[in-house]
């Protein structure tokens, strides 16, 4: 990726973001010489094999069976249940080849052919499980893209819940709040962070660092970006570089729980300055 791509968009409103072009930025972390054009293109002709299939005037509910029933049975898209951290599940070109992705790379495609077809479908941060919404005449109906486009009752998408945050929570929360639509930045964010912790566990770290960089172009307010680039640059005893970033979130960030080990880490890392001048 380019520094030019990434401050451009970091500079675009929300609305105006390309969400199947950032995804596609996403995975150039992995595949830095992808040139987007020939997967949009590819998405386009996926979308408009399934508008063949289709009445003009179809409703939204018709163009979704469309949708669930080119991509899960015909192309036959699932989930990669065997190797869930391969990074290649994160990146939009990659799936599209091997048919096999996590919750949001999935979401991501469904999205983007449905946007293609004229349906909002949303994406959705469910805790644990990115999830799809979209709605129609009746309300708001939710997929899973990574089970088969599966739509969730009320009931499933509480017993969902009641396994990442408790059966309390699970039973009082209100899903209206739990099921807000993400923003396309919201998304690009988290697809990165998926990367830079597989990145991160695999000692890539000048991959990790590059994803850190990109979620705070996109993100400029996830102060901890800032701490774990700064622990990140650490690790391959790029000094001065660290002590920047962890300096500069201890200031956006003085009351944060780990503040008093980071204050110690940086006066060590100042010292190693010193002597490095």
């Amino acid at each position: 990726m380019t520094s030019s791509e990434i401050e451009q968009l970091s500079q675009q409103s929300d609305d105006a973001v390309d969400l199947g072009r950032g995804a596609l930025l996403v995975a150039r972390l992995e595949y830095p010489d992808l040139d987007p054009t020939g997967v949009l293109l590819r998405l386009d002709a996926m979308a408009g094999r399934i508008r063949e299939s289709i009445s003009p005037g179809a409703r939204v509910a018709e163009r979704l069976a469309a949708i669930n029933h080119y991509l899960f049975e015909e192309q036959g898209f699932k989930g990669n249940r065997e190797e869930f951290y391969d990074p290649r599940n994160s990146c939009l070109n990659a799936v599209l080849e091997r048919r096999l992705g996590i919750p949001i790379s999935l979401s991501v495609l469904y999205m983007e052919i449905g946007r293609r077809l004229g349906v909002e479908a949303e994406g959705v941060s469910f805790p644990g499980h990115f999830l799809v919404r979209v709605s129609l005449e009746f309300g708001v109906i939710v997929l899973d893209p990574y089970n088969e486009g599966v739509t969730l009752s009320e009931e499933d998408v509480r017993e969902r819940l009641a396994q990442q945050t408790g059966v309390e929570f699970a039973e009082s929360a209100d899903l209206a709040d739990i099921l807000q639509p993400a923003g396309k930045k919201e998304i690009i964010a988290r697809m990165v962070r998926n990367l830079k912790r597989i990145y991160s566990e695999a000692g890539a770290t000048e991959k990790a660092i590059k994803a850190a960089t990109l979620i705070l172009a996109v993100q400029p307010d996830a102060h901890s970006e800032l701490r774990d680039r700064g622990l990140l640059y650490r690790r391959i005893e790029a000094y001065r570089a660290a002590l920047a970033d962890l300096s500069n979130y201890l200031e956006k960030e003085p009351e944060a729980h780990d503040a008093d080990a980071l204050r110690v880490l940086v006066i060590e890392l100042q010292g190693i300055n010193d002597r490095l001048n």
